[in-house]
Order: C-alpha cells, then structure tokens, then sequence
C-alpha cells in the first residue's frame, strides 16, 4: 500500500479552530486541517510552515505537537503530524480549498470531517477546553 507522510496545521485563535473544504479530488467537500505532503529531507514544521504560505497565503506560528494520525484510506496508508498553530495574521487567502470556517468545539460535528481529521479534531477539542 502506498504511504503519504503529511503535515496538518491545528490554528487556534484561543477559541475556535480553522476548519478548511477541499475543493478537489477523491475527498472534494470533506473538511480537513490544511497542510501537505513532507518533501524529502523536510521535517514536519518545516514542510507545515511551506504549506500554509501556499495553501493560505499567510504565516504561522507552531506551539506544539498535538499527535500524529495513522489511518488507512482504500488506496493509501496516511501519517499526519498534527501541530497546533496560530495565525500571525487573522487574513487568509484560499488557495486549494472552496470553503474556510472558524468553528468552536461544540460545532465541530457541524461539518463533514475528513476521516483521518477526525481525531485531530478530538485533540483539537481537549486543547481549546484545556
């Protein structure tokens, strides 16, 4: 089975967190944390930090490692290293995703999570009640 390595951005505001559409491919409407793939020799911040200047057009600051996801899709084994971030910058632009919404804890069962996000947004939940 093929295995993505990937990166996903928790970003709190202190309240609420981002919670991003993807607007293409298999998972196009699913809800998910933005991040990507890691390149090779990138560690997890680094590649994290590079895919939120692409995906959203503005910068980050990494607190912490919240965990990481393994999860098995049908046509691929996923690692996702979830960080939890803040914004430096409240402004986002979309690049990759159709919809962005800041959802506090007791909304979070109001979007169609990704299956591999779901349990970071259990985490993300414990560290905003927390």
């Amino acid at each position: 089975m093929k295995k993505i390595h990937v990166a996903a951005a928790v970003i709190t505001d202190g309240t609420s967190v981002l919670a991003t559409r993807r607007n293409y491919g298999d998972f196009a409407g699913g809800y998910e944390f933005p991040g990507g793939k890691l390149e090779p020799g990138e560690s997890g911040e680094e590649a994290l930090h590079r895919e939120i200047r692409e995906e959203l057009k503005t910068e980050i600051i990494i607190d912490r490692l919240l965990g990481t996801v393994e999860y098995d899709y049908p046509k691929f084994h996923l690692t996702m290293d979830c960080y939890l971030c803040r914004l430096t910058d409240r402004h986002i632009t979309l690049t990759v995703h159709d919809r962005a919404q800041w959802l506090h804890p007791d909304e979070f069962d109001t979007v169609n999570w990704l299956p591999a996000d779901i349990e970071a947004a259990n985490w993300a939940k414990e560290a905003l009640q927390a």
